[in-house]
């Protein structure tokens, strides 16, 4: 019988004032009778417009359908199809502006779950599961993949199932990029990530940690002296960007590519880390996407009192995803909206041990005034307005762009002013015959299901290269 509800079933969550004390998944998942009860609110349309909305296709109707029966490996399979992620995709992708934005449902009340029923339906198969990965046959082909993250992870599976021999190249110490670097544990759980790795290297992927392509080895080299017939740059964009304010070289000023890697894949948190973090009672975030809702999050988890987000334009304009802002309130995150730093302060003293500490934030009120050239309306400062916000750490979060590294070491290798890698735009081809990239080296900083539509086409795109030669 269909769930003509106009709402979903809600998320089980832990409380605002537990979690945010402690690094543990912050949704607990939908139960089976809940994710039966949510997936009998699809209408199963014909002409399924959620599709159009996902980067990688998956037949959403058709799982869902699975999951109305009970039938929940029978819909993880079906997600397996076009997915190499299904579990991280339920965890972290902006369904409301994707599947869900074009959802029927959502016409006249909410949209169906359907990341939340992906989230279930790979969690029961992770926890159910016993088979292993089937190795396809191998074709005689070798492809390299520079990045471990979800474009490179994504493209890896789709080529592996192809039959290549391919090798993912990684400049860290654990693959994954940006899905253990950036995104915290209460968010995705690196037990997760690992185990799609995992399910990569069991289908015959190789994954080279430690290895910075551009410094120990060539786009060049690899393609000339290591035999691969084609390379997949998805080295992402880990180069962060500053203010370039007075105060920003102060001891407690961090990029939150810093303090998140700390955090999320040295893990700070903890009382035996090698690389803790510098205790902070009151922390800036400087930034209102969702990486500044991470670190903010993150802030508080490690123990500051106040921490605020401070973001130059309103509430509206937040790039942020709704349901991380609405938890980061929840957890007690302040949020100082049309405000903009012009100066880090330092502490004023004589004591050496102190000296090049931060003693505060020097900002002004922001209005917005007229739309410019993207449409958003552009924030002017406010006649008068200046304060300084008592804090002792500040954590930057406005973007990152590519790492100069693969650009200035890959001859022929066309990038734009913003350091992203030049493609045709389709599949992902470069300047470079046999050279293919994606994600966020090629965009700048994305959503990680996009970098996985951009694997997915450039594997795509290399297998049918190749097969031409």
């Amino acid at each position: 019988m269909a769930n003509m509800s106009l709402e979903k079933n809600k998320m089980p969550e832990q409380d605002p004032n537990v979690r945010n004390k402690n690094f543990k998944e912050v949704a607990l998942g939908y139960t089976a009778e809940q994710a039966m009860d949510e997936a009998k609110r699809c209408l199963n349309c014909k002409k399924s417009p959620c599709v159009n909305g996902c980067p990688v296709n998956v037949k959403i109707p058709q799982f869902i359908a699975k999951v109305a029966e009970g039938d929940f490996e029978g819909a993880y399979q079906v997600i397996s199809e076009d997915s190499s992620l299904p579990a991280v995709c339920g965890r972290v992708c902006p369904q409301e502006n994707q599947c869900e934005k074009y959802c029927v449902r959502g016409v006249k009340g909410e949209p169906v779950g359907i990341g939340r029923l992906e989230r279930f339906v790979a969690d029961y198969h992770r926890e159910n599961n016993t088979e292993a990965p089937v190795k396809p046959e191998a074709n005689g082909h070798k492809v390299a993949i520079v990045g471990a993250g979800p474009a490179g992870l994504t493209c890896a599976g789709d080529l592996a199932r192809l039959g290549y021999d391919v090798t993912i190249y990684e400049a860290l110490h654990l693959a994954g990029g940006v899905l253990v670097y950036g995104i915290p544990e209460f968010r995705l759980p690196k037990a997760i990530v690992q185990e799609e790795v995992n399910n990569l290297i069991a289908m015959g992927v190789k994954v080279e940690t430690n290895m910075v392509i551009g410094r120990v080895l060539s786009i060049d080299e690899l393609m000339e002296d290591e035999g691969f017939e084609a390379v997949f740059i998805g080295s992402g964009a880990g180069l962060p960007r500053f203010m370039n304010i007075p105060g920003e070289n102060l001891k407690g000023v961090y990029s939150a590519n810093e303090f998140l890697t700390r955090t999320n894949l040295m893990k700070a948190y903890r009382d035996d880390s090698t690389t803790p973090i510098m205790q902070a009672k009151n922390v800036a975030v400087v930034g209102g996407g969702n990486v500044a809702m991470d670190a903010a999050r993150c802030a508080k988890r490690l123990g500051a009192e106040n921490v605020y987000i401070v973001y130059r334009r309103s509430e509206e304009e937040l790039p942020a995803r709704r349901e991380e802002v609405e938890h980061a309130k929840e957890e007690g995150i302040i949020f100082k909206l049309l405000n903009n730093p012009v100066e880090i302060l330092p502490v004023e003293t004589d004591n050496r041990d102190q000296m090049g500490f931060v003693a505060g934030m020097k900002c002004v009120e922001m209005e917005l005034g007229e739309a410019d050239a993207s449409g958003r309306r552009r924030p002017v400062v406010k006649a008068g307005s200046e304060f300084v916000l008592d804090v002792d750490c500040v954590i930057m979060a406005i973007g990152t762009s590519p790492n100069p590294l693969i650009r200035n070491t890959t001859e022929g290798l066309v990038t734009n002013n913003h350091g992203c890698i030049v493609t045709n735009g389709e599949d992902g081809l470069t300047s470079r015959p046999g050279v293919y990239a994606g994600g966020d080296a090629v965009t700048g900083a994305a959503t990680v299901i996009l970098a996985m539509g951009a694997g997915k086409s450039a594997a795509a795109a290399i297998d049918k290269y190749i097969k031409e030669k």
